[in-house]
């Protein structure tokens, strides 16, 4: 029984010694059953290791992959991006991990040695919501499981929760692992990466932000009633929504003053390029980057998994595949220009009639993630004749030094979960949401700190009111394009009610022009050979609104392949747990 096995079968649990290098591999040296363990804080503290093989690490399927602000038509959520999600007779929930903190808190509960494992009874606790969480942004309503289950407990084949009980657990979770775990300050050298309370609180604000974000904007639409589709509505409370927000503001506050975290910003360096926003994502050792910055001074990153080049690789491609991660249109005219404003709205903006232009006065980020370090002008390299390109690059995650500092498999950054970035847009987000207004103080105090790494002017009440804009569209335009490919664009999409409209539309590549507009793609010193082939685009081109009025563009992804719905803000439950448990409940318009 599928469920039953993933339940039942924790692995055997990792690291005997309690130093850095055993903490980075994770590799067990030792199989143990939990009867003959938890005699004493180092046996928690081995088990709770192992709950750190369950953080998202490098992975290509998480950043972002075929959503509208991403021009790859790949394998990556191609699914939710083209609505076609489909029930499957296949796959599971995985609940292995939720056991795993299960039976540590179990024999927390019954403990009598000596010694403190408050760290790791929080660690539980955390990794259990973190847990739940993912469950529920998929699914909806879940099973809720809190004891340590047999092959004959009842709850197995119990029906799913709603999505509102689930949340519930989820704080109440993160409540006891804030209690519970130890500040960034208290955590020693050698644990480092370990979770604090500061990333307990940063997970509690993301979840009350998604929830009363969701609640508000997407309602019960997609909850079903319970009796014959979906999860249903018990523990709705509608006063929900508010709370949620104002706690999620005062989290983020507390972290803002306390954590004594700080955003990685080396632009004032001359060899830095004011490419901070490129390093960040592959600071290594004093090599990765010109200014010899490395990884022991990143105070952005509150949870994160970590690698080592010594101890654990990234394993994976990480720099050619980034490569190969085509930003969209729509993505490219997101950012504003140096003056604070959106391309549309900017006197600073240069249009598309040369190759390049398009990137002139604009914010530093868009440059960061899309060329690196080089100047826009000598880096636009593609060869835009290959099917699938969209003419323009991604260098987000790719590593200084590819191929002589660093080769395939071998590039080793801490992967970042949550950074203090994505805590100041959650706090600017939730005010907003909250009370309808934000004061320019408290833009200074988050967003626009963002706003001084990217070099461009501060968000404004004036700004917003003189140019005619909508303050928490730009809230949301700052946060996607901070956290551009870093697996927050699904979710938000889903939270914000707004899935079906932007995953529709065809995503589109650079301007080609015509007669009237002649803009061919150039090679990389602007000759006047073009490197558009408009054979090799077989979709062909789409006339779109951009800043510069009505233009064609290359077709990467065409809307006719599109068909997203209501019903794809969850996934479905697979066939096969039905199976195993005829009350689960399938989501609505499966």
């Amino acid at each position: 029984m599928k469920r039953l096995s993933t339940y039942i079968m924790a692995g055997a649990l990792i690291c005997l010694a309690a130093c850095q290098k055993n903490f980075i591999d994770l590799k067990p040296t030792a199989n143990f059953t939990d009867a003959v363990y938890f005699k004493k804080p180092a046996d928690f503290k081995t088990y709770a290791t192992g709950f750190y093989g369950k953080l998202p690490g490098w992975d290509f399927n998480t950043m972002d992959n075929n959503s509208d602000l991403s021009a790859n038509a790949n394998n990556a959520d191609y699914d939710l991006g083209h609505g076609t999600i489909a029930a499957s007779t296949s796959g599971s929930w995985d609940y292995s991990g939720i056991r795993s903190c299960n039976t540590l808190l179990s024999k927390a509960s019954g403990y009598t040695g000596g010694g403190n494992i408050s760290q790791y009874v929080g660690e539980a606790y955390f990794f259990r919501a973190f847990a739940y969480f993912g469950l529920l942004k998929t699914y909806g309503g879940v099973p809720v499981d809190t004891t340590v289950l047999t092959t004959s407990s009842p709850e197995l084949f119990a029906p799913r929760n709603s999505r509102y009980e689930v949340v519930k657990q989820i704080l109440s979770d993160l409540n006891g692992a804030i209690a519970n775990l130890p500040t960034e300050q208290n955590i020693p050298a050698t644990d480092k990466g370990r979770v604090s309370k500061w990333a307990a609180e940063a997970v509690k604000a993301q979840v009350e932000l998604y929830e009363a974000t969701w609640e508000k904007y997407v309602g019960q639409s997609t909850d079903g009633d319970g009796k014959a589709t979906g999860g249903g509505t018990a523990g709705y409370d509608a006063a929900n929504v508010k709370n949620y927000l104002a706690d999620a503001v005062a989290l983020c506050k507390d972290i803002m003053d306390n954590g004594g975290y700080e955003i990685w910003n080396k632009n004032g360096v001359t060899s830095m390029a004011n490419a901070s926003s490129w390093y960040l994502f592959n600071l290594e050792d004093a090599a990765s980057n010109p200014g010899g910055f490395d990884k022991s001074g990143n105070k952005e990153f509150i949870l994160y998994t970590v690698y080592d080049y010594t101890l654990k690789k990234g394993g994976k491609n990480i720099t050619w595949t980034s490569w190969q991660l085509y930003p969209s249109r729509k993505f490219v005219d997101m950012a504003v220009c140096s003056d604070g404003l959106p391309p549309d709205k900017s006197p600073l903006f240069q249009g598309y009639h040369k190759t390049g232009d398009e990137f002139k006065n604009r914010d530093y980020r868009l440059i960061n993630y899309l060329y690196g370090n080089a100047a826009p002008a000598t880096a636009v390299t593609l060869d835009y004749g290959s099917l699938g390109a969209s003419g323009y690059a991604n260098s987000k995650y790719a590593v200084y030094g590819y191929g002589s500092r660093r080769t395939d498999n071998t590039e080793s950054a801490n992967y970042p979960i949550i950074r203090l970035a994505e805590v100041y847009l959650m706090y600017a987000e939730a005010l907003y949401e909250l009370n309808g207004a934000i004061t320019d103080a408290q833009l200074d105090a988050s967003v626009n700190k963002l706003r001084d790494r990217g070099a461009v002017a501060h968000l404004s009440n004036a700004l917003v009111t003189a140019n005619g804009l909508d303050m928490l569209t730009e809230i949301r335009r700052e946060r996607a394009v901070e956290l551009y490919r870093e697996g927050r664009r699904f979710d938000d999409l889903k939270r914000w009610g707004i899935l079906e409209a932007a995953l529709n539309p065809s995503r589109l590549g650079m301007v080609v022009g015509d007669a009237s507009y002649n803009t061919p793609f150039k090679d990389a010193s602007g000759n006047a050979t073009s490197l558009y082939h408009p054979s090799t685009y077989v979709l062909g081109e789409e006339a779109v609104q951009t800043p510069k009025g009505t233009l064609s563009c290359v077709v990467v992804d065409s809307k006719t392949n599109h068909s997203v719905a209501k019903k794809h803000y969850l996934y479905p439950v697979p066939l096969s747990q039905i199976t195993l448990n005829n009350k689960l409940l399938q989501n609505p318009g499966y």
